[in-house]
């Protein structure tokens, strides 16, 4: 069986795609939220980038063609951009650090 014909995998990877859509939906709205809201939004950010991050591991130690394929591509389009998969990760922890250190008493 390949790595996109597991049922887990497509439901993972739709369930990442939705909660992603609503969280960028709702982040339009970031600056209206009370300290509270800023906290628990950060928090479903963080929540989502560690679920992404483990779900694009299992695509790196795939064997299957179409997994490595997905891989090349994300990693092709992270370079148009000057940036690796990790370097993004890596960024998005920055930006999700500043957003805490914002809301600090």
């Amino acid at each position: 069986m390949g790595f996109f014909d597991s049922q887990v995998v497509q439901e993972e990877a739709k369930k990442l795609f939705e909660d992603y859509q609503s969280l960028m939906q709702l982040g339009g709205e970031y600056g209206k939220f009370d300290r509270e809201g800023k906290k628990m939004f950060i928090e479903k950010m963080e929540e989502l980038m560690e679920r992404y991050r483990i779900f694009m591991k299992r695509f790196e130690l795939s064997e299957d063609f179409m997994a490595q394929m997905t891989v090349q591509q994300l990693k092709t389009q992270l370079n148009q951009f000057g940036m690796t998969p990790q370097q993004m990760f890596d960024q998005m922890e920055v930006t999700l650090k500043r957003m805490k250190a914002e809301i600090q008493p």
